[in-house]
Formats: structure tokens, C-alpha cells, sequence
């Protein structure tokens, strides 16, 4: 069966995961990984996250995938030394220098190479496979087609992996200079503002330097945006390709997004592996938490050439609370995360049997007994009336916004 990995930028996330399905996470430490910004974890938050992980037979990759300076590698040996020492499952790695160094120094830790190394050829591939790497993360730019290529022409015992959803850098392979250009911060040294989701303007040379506006829609221009990577609906074609790790791109995304594309994703290789059709429900699954139109990328080449987005993030669904304890006695003990109120339906979103299936807000309760008529208080713990067997982790949310 294929590996479902999904992204952890903090523990919070990392449980989330694990919860609704992933089969491994993967994350960063504070140094030498390619989200600064995303929380990652201090050392022994990673140690805390693989006994986690290894006590529910799960997975754990720490990236350590910067574009290396002179400079980066100053206590890079002992920070590799020190994964090694609390058994991470394998490395991210981007960096021809920093993949040498690891399989000098570590040689038992499995190396994956990054989606950041461009691994766009079968002859690349099989120079990385001949390093002695165990995975390459292939680059988003290739066709299933070459993909297939790809791994007739490698070692059957190295794994390919390729991202299946979420945002795309439009720079190739996230190699992108125009963080760093804007703003001082290096996106291929783990500080990316996402500058390309800023408004633009085009200055055409021969006017004096006038700038034009590009009209796209009311909300903004953004040229420099791609659409969302979605490939829910052809888990058929990319195992046939040879694909052997889904990946999830979102580690500074919210709980709430990876709990929903990580539950839809392994509802969807579970009936996949059960020998079931598609079910179109889980499409609108992924319309219920922020995204951008999706698109197929380049995985079937000219088919969709629709690759640019000029629209802001849009959803259905909005998170309203957690489940901080399971059912007991016809009601249930949640944390709010945003307003709602008596009256009000919510939805349920569970790796479980209580999957979509809905609460009418007849009867709120706080912890002092007090009837709460508007939860309006921000992670205030309330008592909810319901019949539904729900499970700690799982998550209420509301319908904001009709597809």
C-alpha cells in the first residue's frame, strides 16, 4: 500500500495527522529546513514527535533541505548526528554537499531527496540512487509518463515520492530568488515570505516607468500565483506510475486543513485498495477548507493548461471547535475555535464512522453548569447536547459559503 505523508508544523499538527490517517509526517527543526516560519520543532520536540510517532507505528522525516552556503554547514554534522540518534526514519535533503556529508557521517540514516534537487530525468535519478539514496521526492514539473519512466529505469528498492495536493510554487521546483530579492529573506534558506502572492502591477519600459494594473478580478491581481495541486481523483494512475508516498504540501497550513485533506485522501487510497470507485463526495471534501482552484498541474501534460490563479483562497466550511473528550451520557465536551450559536447545524469531520453527519445546537453548556447561548469566547470549553459517538480530535465546522 502506498504512504499517505502529510505535513506537521507543530505537535498540534503532528497529532492531527496521525488522526485522521496519515501513514508518516514530515517537519523541520528550527535550523536547516525550508519553513522558518512554520513553528518546527526544538530537539527534543523532534525526539518527543518520533517516540510519538514509533508508539502508533508511524513515520517520521526531518527536512534538512536549504540550498546550502559555506556557512550552513556549521553544525550541520552534529545536528545529523543527533537525528540519527533519536531514530528520525529518514532526511530531506536538497544539497548534493549536505547528502555527502550525511551518508559519511550517518550512513545508516535514510536520505530522501527533496522536490528542491529538481530530479526531472531518469539519468539525474539514477545518479542520486548510485549515492546511495533510499528516496527521491521528484520534481512537481513531470508528467506521470516520465514519472513511469523514471522508475522502470532506477533500483526497485528506492522509493518515489510526489506531492498530490496543496499550493504550488510557481518558481521551478520552489527554487525562487524572488523572496529573497523583495525582502532580504532567502526562501531556499527557509525564510520565504511567499512574495508571489503579492499584488503586482506590469511597468511597461518605453512609458516613463508608468505602472498598469493588470484588471483580473475585484479582489487583486496575482500573476505570479498557480492554482492547488489536487490529484484525489487519480490515485489509480500515479500507483500504476510507480508512486510510492503521497505527499501533502502544508506544514504552515491550520490543524483544520490537514485534518480535511489527510481524512479525504485516506478515505479515498482506502476504497482505492478495497477495489472501489471513486467517491466524488471527497472532491467537495477538499472545498471545505482554504484553497485556491485546483488544478492537476503537470501531471497530464497539456491537459490542463490552466495553471495560473488570480483569486484569493476560498472554503465552504469553517473550523469551529474540537472534541477534547469522547461522548459520554448524550453530550459531548468541546474547545471553540470560532463563533457559533444555539440553533446552529455543525458538521462533524472524523476518521470515523460519525463522518459528516450533523449537530443541531439545541443545548450548550460551560464548565459551570451556566446555559451558553453564544459561544463567542475564544477556546472557551462548553458541553454540547448529542446523540453522536464522537472521538477527542474530532472536528466541528459550519457551512459558510455554498459551492
Amino acid at each position: 500500500m502506498v504512504e499517505l505523508l502529510a505535513p506537521a508544523g507543530n505537535m498540534e499538527k503532528l497529532k492531527t495527522a496521525f488522526k485522521f490517517g496519515a501513514d508518516a509526517c514530515y517537519m523541520a527543526g528550527k535550523k536547516f529546513g525550508l519553513r522558518a516560519f512554520s513553528g518546527n520543532f526544538e530537539e527534543n520536540e523532534l525526539k518527543d514527535a518520533v517516540d510519538y510517532a514509533h508508539s502508533i507505528s508511524k513515520k517520521i522525516y526531518v527536512t534538512v533541505n536549504i540550498v546550502a552556503h559555506n556557512s550552513d554547514f556549521d553544525g550541520l554534522k552534529e545536528y545529523l548526528e543527533f537525528l540519527n540518534s533519536i531514530s528520525v526514519d529518514g532526511i530531506i535533503v536538497s544539497d548534493l554537499g549536505i547528502i555527502s556529508l550525511a551518508r559519511e557521517c550517518v550512513p545508516s540514516l535514510d536520505v530522501h531527496v527533496s522536490t528542491q534537487a529538481n530530479v526531472t530525468n531518469k539519468y539525474t535519478a539514477k545518479f542520486l540512487c548510485d549515492l546511495g539514496v533510499k528516496r527521491l521526492v521528484l520534481a512537481r514539473e513531470l508528467s506521470i509518463a516520465e514519472i513511469k519512466e523514471i522508475r522502470e529505469f532506477i533500483p526497485k528498492d528506492v522509493e518515489i515520492e510526489t506531492f498530490v495536493h496543496g499550493a504550488m510554487c510557481i518558481s521551478y521546483s520552489g527554487r525562487c530568488l524572488l523572496s529573497n530579492y523583495l525582502t532580504g529573506r532567502d526562501s531556499n534558506r527557509g525564510a520565504c515570505v511567499q512574495a508571489c502572492r503579492f499584488e503586482y502591477s506590469i511597468c511597461e519600459k518605453s512609458r516613463n516607468s508608468e505602472h498598469y494594473d493588470i484588471q483580473e478580478d475585484e479582489r487583486g491581481t496575482y500573476i505570479l500565483n498557480s492554482k492547488d495541486l489536487c490529484m484525489i481523483k487519480y490515485i489509480n494512475e500515479l500507483v500504476d506510475a510507480g508512486v510510492t508516498s503521497f505527499k501533502i504540501e502544508g506544514r504552515m497550513k491550520s490543524p483544520y486543513y490537514v485534518a480535511t485533506v489527510t481524512n479525504a485522501y485516506r478515505r479515498a487510497i482506502d476504497d482505492y485498495y478495497k477495489g472501489k470507485g471513486f467517491d466524488e463526495s471527497l472532491s467537495q471534501e477538499l472545498e471545505k477548507t482554504s484553497h485556491r482552484r485546483y488544478t492537476t498541474g503537470f501531471y497530464f501534460g497539456e491537459k490542463d493548461k490552466e495553471y495560473l490563479e488570480s483569486s484569493m483562497p476560498i472554503q465552504t466550511h469553517e473550523f469551529m471547535a474540537i472534541v477534547k473528550e469522547d461522548s459520554c451520557n448524550g453530550r459531548v465536551l468541546v474547545e471553540q475555535r470560532n463563533r457559533f450559536k444555539q440553533g446552529e447545524e455543525l458538521e462533524v469531520l472524523s476518521p470515523g464512522v460519525e463522518f459528516n453527519k450533523k449537530i443541531l445546537i439545541e443545548n450548550m453548556q460551560n464548565m459551570n453548569g451556566d446555559v451558553v447561548l453564544d459561544a463567542n469566547k475564544v477556546q472557551e470549553l462548553l458541553y454540547i447536547d448529542t446523540s453522536l459517538q464522537l472521538k477527542e480530535g474530532d472536528i466541528l465546522r459550519k457551512l459558510i459559503q455554498k459551492k
